[in-house]
């Protein structure tokens, strides 16, 4: 038997509702940050360098049930999804993007907030599978990827911060979270950086990844 994984990769909220621009994108002007970013070309070498290296990687997406009662935000801006019948499980809005897809192997964990730990096992299988350090990108900046960074950090994990993985509605909002927020819950690096230190971590024992 061999030794789990100690370094997660954490993609968040990659959805064709939110990057996509298309019929099925619900919020333009993030998916309008995402591609002036280049963002999803960022995420596709950073979880191409993480298969490589053999980290456990996990996808999340915002998705909900036929019900919208394990929504646990009850917030009235969420009061959008089920008076739409918005983002369920089954729906192409809801799905990830085909550039950054699950592969086999690779659980998919949705929730019906904006923090994945909320709600989700999340945090029991990643402790389950021995990982202390994950690795984050996503969208929103300021919401799944700035709630991730809080809860992780709180929970004992290791974090970093994969800066132009992420995305937010406005550059202001991107930008004062990595230069405030960000840094008080983990390491913020770049894709360029995370591949290099993925690549590193391909030669190394799979039980000290």
């Amino acid at each position: 038997m061999t030794t789990a994984p100690r370094t997660a990769l954490l993609m968040l909220d990659y959805q064709l509702a939110l990057c996509s621009q298309g019929p099925l994108g619900r919020a333009a002007p993030l998916a309008a940050q995402v591609a002036e970013r280049g963002v999803v070309g960022k995420a596709q070498a950073v979880l191409a360098a993480a298969r490589a290296a053999g980290l456990f990687i996990v996808h999340v997406r915002l998705a909900f049930d036929e019900t919208y009662l394990l929504r646990t935000n009850r917030l009235a801006r969420f009061d959008g999804y089920p008076n739409g019948r918005a983002m369920l499980r089954d729906s192409p809005e809801a799905a990830i993007i085909d550039e950054l897809a699950p592969e086999a192997g690779e659980p998919v964990f949705d929730k019906g907030c904006v923090d994945p730990f909320v709600g989700s096992p999340l945090l029991h299988v990643l402790h389950a599978e021995g990982i202390r350090d994950i690795i984050i990108g996503g969208v929103a900046t300021n919401l799944v990827v700035e709630s991730t960074a809080r809860h992780a950090s709180d929970a004992g994990l290791q974090v970093t911060i994969v800066e132009d993985m992420c995305a937010s509605f406005n550059p202001a909002a991107h930008d004062f979270s990595f230069a405030n927020i960000m840094p008080m819950f983990g390491t913020v690096a770049t894709s360029s950086d995370t591949v290099a230190r993925l690549g590193s971590m391909a030669d190394e024992p799979v039980g000290v990844r």
